[in-house]
């Protein structure tokens, strides 16, 4: 392999921040450039106004995940072109109470510890050791790491890449590159080649809806009614509301307990798979959401404001008012084509150790998992790319590599399951660093051995965030079965408590009223405030009357005297 003197990164969220600190310190490359289409570092952690409005542009594309799609290339370049207005996806799932749902070490790189702050939310659910940070702590985080060591001077914001090939002539990686100019009304187009690109655009952007017959339709009938939880901000606008939330991975599962007690009850939390292997169903427990089977098809009318939900045991849910989906994303590569194409089971072929194309190791990704310790998979990748590229590590051969894709096939299937690291972090983890080495002469970034106990936290934040479930559905127990006692009292029981209570009064007059009812409290605590509160009139009237007919001298009523003595000593 040539020597390889510059690198273009793509995407600056966490897995393309740690690529660039990873390739800087190497020290090899005369030029580094890490191109952002947003504004800022953050990637799926930027976050985006409140009054952000989702577009779903066409429900058969995305579910059959070519929604991305790419944009027409200038015949000439560079080139001035009218501002392209095609909808990229490039907005975020930020909404404003979101919390990280894993453990805070296992989450962070190894040299940079995540800040110690915590929300008041945060600590509420979770306590003042809370393992858990809020999104801006973690958007933040990401943007120190690209603010550091002059690395403001290697990045591009605002540029957005529109299409990656190879020169077979140079045998450069070419990138047409597009930005907005200031006037807002223009885009400015160009192309610059590379020796090696890295791919870190991370695959949290395109949202994936199944295919649902009706859906298409109910969402023009009544638009704003379909959401995928990308566009999830908060459950006010839902409150009083009849509502399916769909998925029982990581979103739906968040958003059915922030919405269960703002919706219409029951919550109907439709699960179409498995629940997530780190959390299970305890989120759907809940005694105010009723789970449901896949949804088989929707019925909608604007005219007779016909909005049903059709289930796969034949049962149906009418005049639902909105339908979220917590249905996961698809990985797209709009401009790499001839490899968006390959695209299957949100998994791309022909990476070696998730990493490296093996048609041309020169092409690397970073995040092309489904992980678990999510930035210190990519630290473990990042660092991994940088030595190769550096050239201080050799890959092993085209045989062995498409051994290794054949093997894990055989093991974990050719579908999403084929990228997940989930059970076997540490056998990922010490492979990767065993293959990346220790930095020649102090340059590059050192991996440390992969402890017991990462895994350990990692396993208990999970049951933090299980224990809260837990907490929330006993509370929410409790508070229906106080609900039944105080409010299904039977009529003659009722009139029981009635008649018992009058007759104390006319029997006692001269009681102070604390301890009347301190001594009726027995027999008043299953029965509604609210209900006493009927006979507070009737009851006081007779007190009086009953007073006025006694001469009140200590031989009438000597007990009640003495009583109220005692009371008030």
């Amino acid at each position: 392999m040539a020597t390889i003197k510059s690198v273009a990164i793509i995407g600056a969220g966490p897995a393309g921040a740690i690529a660039l600190d990873a390739l800087a310190q190497e020290q090899a490359f005369d030029k580094i450039r890490l191109l952002e289409r947003r504004e800022k570092a953050g990637g799926c952690w930027l976050g985006d106004p409140k009054d952000h409005v989702q577009q779903l542009p066409d429900f058969e594309k995305i579910a059959s995940r070519r929604a991305d799609e790419p944009l027409p290339i200038p015949s000439e370049l560079p080139a001035i072109l009218p501002h392209n207005t095609q909808y990229r996806f490039s907005d975020t799932s930020i909404y404003p109470t979101l919390e990280t749902n894993i453990d805070a070490f296992a989450m962070s790189f190894s040299q940079e510890p995540f800040p110690e702050t915590r929300s008041a939310v945060n600590i509420k659910r979770h306590g003042n050791d809370s393992p858990f940070r809020h999104w801006k702590v973690v958007e933040k985080y990401i943007q120190d790491l690209v603010d550091r060591r002059g690395y403001p001077d290697l990045i591009s914001y605002d540029t957005t890449v529109e299409l990656v090939h190879k020169d077979p002539h140079t045998s450069k990686w070419v990138l047409t590159l597009r930005k907005p100019l200031d006037s807002g009304i223009e885009d400015r187009w160009w192309t610059e080649s590379f020796d090696a690109v890295v791919v870190a655009a991370g695959h949290y952007n395109v949202p994936f809806i199944p295919s649902t017959p009706g859906l298409s339709t109910f969402s023009q009938n009544f638009p704003g009614r379909v959401l995928h939880s990308k566009a999830w901000r908060d459950p006010e606008p839902y409150q009083g509301k009849r509502v399916v939330v769909v998925g029982a991975s990581i979103s739906g599962p968040d958003i059915s307990y922030a919405l269960v007690d703002y919706v219409e009850r029951p919550l109907h939390a439709v699960v179409r798979g498995r629940y997530h292997p780190y959390f299970f169903d305890y989120a759907f427990q809940h005694p105010n959401i009723l789970r449901r089977p896949p949804i088989s098809h929707i019925t909608s009318d604007p005219g007779t404001d016909e909005r049903t939900v059709h289930f796969e045991d034949g049962s149906k849910l009418e005049k639902v008012d909105y339908i979220i989906f917590g249905t996961g994303y698809s990985w797209t590569l709009p401009f790499i084509p001839n490899l968006d194409s390959t695209i299957r089971n949100n998994r791309l072929p022909n990476l070696y150790q998730h990493i490296f194309w093996r048609e041309d190791p020169t092409l690397t990704f970073v995040g092309a998992v489904g992980a678990g310790f999510t930035f210190k998979v990519f630290e473990w990748q990042a660092v991994l790319a940088a030595r190769f590229l550096a050239g201080r590590i050799i890959l092993p051969s085209t045989e062995e590599q498409k051994k290794w894709e054949g093997d894990r096939i055989a093991l974990k299937g050719d579908g999403v399951q084929f990228t997940a690291l989930y059970p076997d972090f540490e056998e990922y983890f010490e492979t990767i660093r065993e293959m990346a080495g220790e930095p020649k002469d102090g340059k590059g970034r050192s991996l440390p051995k992969f402890e017991k106990w990462w895994r350990e936290g990692f396993d208990n934040g999970h049951l933090k965030r299980i224990d809260m479930w837990k907490r929330g559905n006993e509370e929410a127990r409790r508070k229906i079965e106080g609900e039944k006692q105080t409010s299904i009292v039977s009529p003659v029981l009722r009139a029981g408590y009635c008649c018992a209570f009058k007759w104390f009064i006319f029997t006692h007059p001269r009681l102070p009223r604390p301890h009347l009812l301190t001594v009726f409290a027995p027999l008043l605590h299953p029965v509604r405030l609210a209900r006493l509160a009927r006979l507070a009139r009737p009851v006081r009237l007779a007190r009086r009357a009953r007073l006025a007919s006694f001469q009140e001298t200590p031989e009438h009523f000597p007990h009640q005297r003495q009583v109220a003595r005692n009371h008030t000593k």
